[in-house]
């Protein structure tokens, strides 16, 4: 019986093994390990591709996300909109600059913010919305970025599980103020350690963030801000640089293993599969389903899920519990139902093995694991949901 895992690096590490050694080599000849020409030029290449002016390489996506924030001043007293349905980077980095995350309820059908209720969460401490777009699938933005244009506030797109995603066209991370990346090892363009960067079209913006990921210091030795330390090191910005050149090839595969799937699991009434996008492109970071007739309490998905691992599959549950309900936030005041279909989600969901060179024989097992382990379980074809 072959193990397959939920992601797998290896065999798309070996396709440019020889172009990843020389440029790490490279790089160690140079002397150079931290910002310096080879930051630049990747930095450069990324703003292009996501078609904005300015590119500012940081250590993480949550430092993005922080930095962002910082260089728009928001802070102590400030309240962000965003979706309790996303790894908690996406609030820790509001909460890290000392303002208050409000959380507004996702859509169901497609995991992200539901759009049609960030209004009503529109306060007059209210100073930037945060949409997330997970799993690689773009948050329809257009009623997004009206809205912040009627309540002037700034728009951050969190794009860290997104990175070739389109909306109308357009790449996230250019339709917002600013956009925010994240190149740990499995996103879509994935370096071999931590990685981040800020896009944006804003050149004061692109400026005050790149002093306050050096210390807050433009020129050496003087500091005119408390900033942190939150470079991109030289290294991974070779191989991210030789990595970008095949992100629209290893996209196009992904969308590929996605339509198999989709494919394949048509007869399978226990699950909703992933909706389409009807107004952009997504990338598919991950392919999550939903098991309709999970409980609240996800015994059951956890037991498909402990099934299928038994059998050699290893899928994943992003993310078992939303934001509102983790301890950390309690003091917010959210309780159980506040948020429903969040909470339905994190008890339903379930993530598929995806990366670009999954195979048809592979996927075949992995639907047909799923199947078996649906049947041991016990669930049926939804009836409520």
């Amino acid at each position: 019986m072959s193990v397959i895992p939920p992601v797998d690096l290896t065999e798309q590490f070996q396709t440019i093994q020889a172009d990843v050694n020389a440029a790490v080599a490279e790089v160690l000849a140079s002397g150079q390990y931290i910002n310096g020409p080879i930051v630049e030029t990747f930095e450069r290449a990324f703003g292009e591709y996501v078609g904005t002016e300015h590119c500012v390489g940081c250590n993480s996506g949550t430092d993005a996300l922080y930095l962002a924030l910082r260089a728009f001043n928001i802070g102590p007293g400030d309240e962000v909109i965003t979706s309790p349905f996303t790894f908690i980077a996406t609030a820790e980095a509001i909460s890290a600059v000392g303002a208050t995350p409000v959380f507004v309820d996702i859509d169901l059908d497609t995991f992200n913010l539901d759009v049609a209720k960030v209004e009503a969460a529109v306060g007059d401490r209210t100073r930037a919305i945060m949409p997330v777009h997970l799993f690689g699938r773009p948050v329809d933005m257009g009623p997004v970025m009206d809205l912040a244009a009627r309540h002037d506030l700034v728009v951050i797109e969190d794009c860290a599980q997104a990175t070739g995603a389109e909306w109308m066209g357009q790449q996230v991370g250019r339709i917002g103020q600013v956009g925010c990346f994240s190149f740990f090892p499995t996103k879509n363009l994935g370096g071999c350690g931590d990685g981040g960067a800020i896009t944006t079209n804003d050149a004061e913006l692109a400026a005050t963030a790149r002093m306050l990921r050096e210390h807050g210091s433009r020129v050496r030795y003087h500091h005119e801000a408390i900033g942190i330390n939150s470079r991109l090191d030289s290294v991974q910005a070779a191989i991210l640089a030789i990595k970008l050149r095949h992100l629209d090839s290893w996209n196009q595969r992904r969308t590929a293993v996605a339509e198999r799937y989709d494919s394949l699991l048509t007869s399978v009434a226990e699950v909703v599969r992933p909706q389409a996008v009807t107004f952009g492109r997504s990338v598919w970071n991950q392919y999550t389903l939903r098991l309709t007739q999970a409980t609240l309490e996800g015994q059951e998905r956890n037991q498909v899920q402990q099934a299928m691992r038994e059998a050699g599959v290893i899928s994943m549950v992003y993310y078992p519990i939303p934001l509102h309900l983790q301890p950390v936030y309690q003091h917010l005041g959210y309780r159980p139902g506040d948020l429903p279909q969040a909470e339905s989600a994190a008890h339903q969901v379930l993530s598929l093995p995806m990366f670009p060179e999954l195979g048809e024989e592979q996927q075949m097992q992995v639907v047909q694991t799923l199947k078996t382990a649906l049947a041991q379980v016990g669930l049926r074809a939804a009836q409520y949901c």
